[in-house]
């Protein structure tokens, strides 16, 4: 038998839940095959099996395991044993045998002696399954279940972030006319060149990129009494799972082309859905975006992810009337919204931030250009 156990999953994660299983108890499972979903105040992984055989469940979907608990067992005899067994052999051809031979009795075979089949260890005895408890107050009318440890962790943080941080919002709007002219004449080419959409991410990662240059504190944090100022432009993209919200780092954000970062941010985000993000996917970020734009969300104050200094928050594009050389035109605007530390940025240095995101943005040739 062959245990199936919780790996390590880092020095702060002593337990977590299981979220799901990819298997049945008593099927039959292969190497490296996906066994179950476990779910951490962090991230959420994937369990494969050592070896193959038949799997044992320890442990119900739902309920909370620890680190090197034996969730199942792996009998991998039986793996052996369901395998194909050779052909046998041709029998040999009938040989008549001679008269003589035939008229002699065939002797009366011996009787078998019985034995009791072998006791069964107690070892071997599968244990019971424990179900999670999950409380009804009211019969049908409400259920209860205890939240996710990634949801309670983020409910933590943002509670934290809004207790230690002096956080304040400012506001701008961005005239997208100009990127959507841009990704309309060059997507179809972009894509024929490097196997991805151009989107609107990858624009404001470089206005970030650009605006964190131009007013270096926003790229600060604090670390009790000191002030730590980030030479580097990891930048962290929010992205919505089933299990809540998480933010993938895209690194080194200065020394990639659009294509690049529109590819990392694609497969961050594809990891992270399918529950195959690691920590260190997670860690380090200097700054945050999120698009609560795509779920259509027209304005909206968002919370810091601390130790991070600053957030900026992007909205639904809608077409509205605007001033232009005092005419009246019709425009597909965003409004943007940066969330800051007021400890540690002024707000004449969140307004100047935004507006060069913003300038960034109307005219992209900026970025070209160092602007």
């Amino acid at each position: 038998m062959l245990d199936v156990k919780i790996p390590p999953m880092g020095e702060s994660i002593s337990s977590g839940i299981l979220a799901k299983w990819h298997v049945k108890d008593g099927d039959m499972v292969t190497k490296d095959q996906p066994l179950y979903e476990l779910e951490t105040d962090k991230i959420t992984s994937e369990g494969t099996a050592d070896a193959a055989g038949r799997i044992t469940l320890k442990v119900a979907a739902g309920a909370e395991v620890g680190i090197s608990q034996v969730v199942a067992q792996i009998d991998t005899e039986a793996a052996a044993a369901a395998s194909p067994a050779p052909r046998p052999a041709a029998p040999p051809a009938k040989v008549e045998a001679p008269a003589a031979l035939k008229a002699s009795p065939a002797p009366k075979p011996a009787p078998v002696p019985t034995t009791p089949p072998p006791a069964v260890p107690s070892s071997a005895v599968p244990l019971p399954i424990v179900a999670p408890k999950i409380s009804s107050a009211a019969g049908a009318r409400q259920t209860r279940r205890k939240l996710t440890p990634l949801r309670q962790r983020i409910a933590e943080r943002l509670v934290a972030a809004q207790h230690e941080a002096a956080m304040l919002t400012t506001f701008n709007e961005a005239d997208m006319s100009a990127v959507i002219g841009f990704r309309t004449k060059y997507q179809d080419d972009f894509v024929k060149k490097n196997g991805v959409k151009l989107g609107f991410m990858s624009f404001f990662v470089k206005a970030v990129v650009h605006a964190l240059k131009e007013v270096p504190v926003i790229n600060a944090q604090l670390d009790g009494d000191t002030l730590i100022e980030n030479s580097y432009y990891d930048i962290g993209v929010a992205v919505s799972t089933e299990r809540g919200l998480m933010v993938p780092v895209i690194r080194n954000c200065d020394g990639l082309g659009m294509a690049a970062i529109e590819k990392t941010i694609a497969d961050a985000a594809a990891r992270a859905r399918e529950g195959k993000i690691t920590l260190a996917d997670l860690e380090g970020g200097v700054f945050t975006i999120t698009n609560g734009g795509i779920f259509g969300s027209l304005l909206s104050t968002p919370i810091i992810n601390p130790p991070q200094s600053a957030i900026l928050g992007l909205h639904a594009i809608q077409d509205r009337p605007i001033a232009v050389n005092g005419q009246v035109v019709i425009r597909p605007m965003m409004y943007l919204a940066l969330s800051y530390d007021h400890r540690i940025v002024d707000g004449r240095e969140a307004v100047t931030f935004l507006v060069k995101v913003k300038q960034a943005i109307e005219e992209p040739a900026r970025l070209l250009l160092g602007m």
